[in-house]
């Protein structure tokens, strides 16, 4: 239901409020989000080389990214409360720096678009906070949605 302006987040009077999702049936859907890090050759070699001082960033990022798609509800005033059910970030690096991929899954009255697009934002800054003592000029970019599916919108893909 959205309100006179035609924004469901917001009441008959204009103000912020949480759509209410009680009546709606659970079912089983799921969203992945991308993102990229750039970084510097040198942290490249550093990342596929494992030298990095801080220690093991894929594995640190993958579960920082983890624990964002948790947190969601948490950051997002809006956002509802509901079951991560499925997680999974992947990390790959290439010659302009980490490829960051969350695909989160939940069987719930809502979807897990932010979750999945929290999950990468928090991946992703967390392999810029173990590499920045090495190379201010690291940077978390093109975060976004690229697919979810079910619930009462269907099945969305972006375009390539």
């Amino acid at each position: 239901m959205s309100s006179p302006h035609g924004f469901t987040h917001l009441d008959d009077r204009g103000h912020a409020r949480m759509v209410d999702v009680t009546a709606k049936q659970p079912t089983v859907r799921s969203a992945t989000a991308t993102g990229v890090v750039r970084c510097s050759p040198e942290i490249v070699a550093a990342l596929r080389d494992g030298t990095v001082p801080k220690g093991d960033v894929l594995a640190v990022a993958r579960i920082a990214g983890i624990a964002g798609a948790k947190r969601t509800a948490e950051l997002l005033p809006l956002a509802h409360v509901i079951g991560v059910h499925g997680a999974v970030v992947d990390l790959v690096v290439g010659d302009h720096g980490v490829d960051v991929t969350a695909t989160v899954r939940t069987a719930d009255r809502t979807g897990v678009e932010m979750e999945a697009l929290t999950a990468v934002a928090v991946a992703g800054l967390a392999v810029v906070d173990m590499v920045k003592g090495l190379d201010k000029s690291v940077e978390l970019t093109d975060v976004r949605l690229v697919a979810k599916t079910g619930g009462k919108s269907g099945d969305w893909h972006r375009e390539p």
